[in-house]
């Protein structure tokens, strides 16, 4: 049986917003989306997410300091659990998911978006799907 999770969409791109919205609800997922790092912030002040997809390149704020910033939320706030991190990105380098990993975020997955492979990193990362 699947779960029904709790989903920020982190991303500025309104045509990948709706690619990865459909994908997700086609699983009965809840989509909240952000437009950049700042609103994801906010959002996530908000709201207790069960998995953040963080898009790297973004106006306002990226996601690489968005996660810093959120990271810092959850440590100053001691929770027990911390929100699982997937960045979404189209630079495909090896050092790209490095560089993704030491900024807090958990794994990294290459555009375009793929379901099938989103789902293996929800089974990697422990996330009820």
């Amino acid at each position: 049986m699947e779960e029904r999770l709790s989903i920020l969409l982190v991303e500025d791109n309104l045509l990948n917003q709706r690619i990865v919205t459909f994908s997700l609800k086609r699983y009965n997922h809840e989509v909240t989306i952000a437009n950049h790092g700042v609103e994801a912030i906010e959002k996530f002040r908000e709201q207790k997410f069960d998995v953040i997809l963080m898009d790297i390149m973004m106006p306002v704020m990226d996601g690489l300091e968005a996660t810093v910033k959120i990271r810092e939320i959850e440590n100053q706030s001691n929770l027990k659990s911390r929100t699982p991190i997937i960045a979404l990105t189209a630079n495909t380098m090896d050092n790209d998911r490095d560089k993704c990993i030491s900024y807090g975020m958990d794994e990294f997955m290459a555009k375009p978006f793929d379901m099938e492979r989103l789902k293996s990193i929800f089974f990697e990362l422990n996330i009820p799907s």
